[in-house]
């Protein structure tokens, strides 16, 4: 396979679930497709205490970006220092991208649209209009849209133009 260059890769450490990982994000997203990926030889499955022939590394690519996912066990997990932002166009998209991304992850941790997926990966879903209500030029319609923004956990931007009024 012909590699394609791309400067910064976010690259991804999981427990056992990288493949499982890149194949779900992957349909979730127009543009995406699980591209390759490396298996654990008898040596490196030693040392990482992962089985031999187990995916050790897997490409894939959303929405064009390239991005690889590695099993490498349970010594590092995912939090919140850093998410993987999903900019969308209106509500539908928001719609979308936050239930699809948020099956099965923590409700606990969604909050003005950030969510935790099912495998502790932290998402924005981002209504891009959004910046422009909470950045209006009237102090006053910019507080109110916060204050909305604040109390939802999936963004609504209708709910935060209403606000407004």
């Amino acid at each position: 396979m012909t590699r394609t260059f791309q400067r910064i890769t976010p690259f991804l450490w999981f427990n056992t679930q990288a493949e499982e990982a890149a194949k779900l994000y992957a349909s979730i997203f127009p543009n995406s497709r699980v591209l390759e990926s490396m298996r654990y030889d008898a040596e490196g499955a030693r040392v990482s205490g992962q089985p031999e022939g187990s995916v050790m590394t897997i490409e894939f690519e959303l929405d064009g970006q390239r991005m690889t996912a590695l099993n490498g066990g349970p010594h590092f997990t995912f939090n919140e220092a850093v998410s993987l932002v999903v900019n969308c166009h209106d509500q539908a998209e928001v719609d979308h991208y936050w239930d699809r991304l948020s099956a099965g992850g923590d409700p606990k941790a969604q909050q003005c649209g950030w969510l935790k997926d099912r495998f502790g990966v932290s998402w924005q879903v981002v209504p891009v209009e959004m910046f422009a209500l909470l950045n209006d030029p009237d102090p006053v319609k910019a507080r109110k849209a916060t204050a909305e923004m604040l109390r939802q956990k999936k963004p609504d931007v209708a709910a935060m133009r209403a606000a407004m009024k």
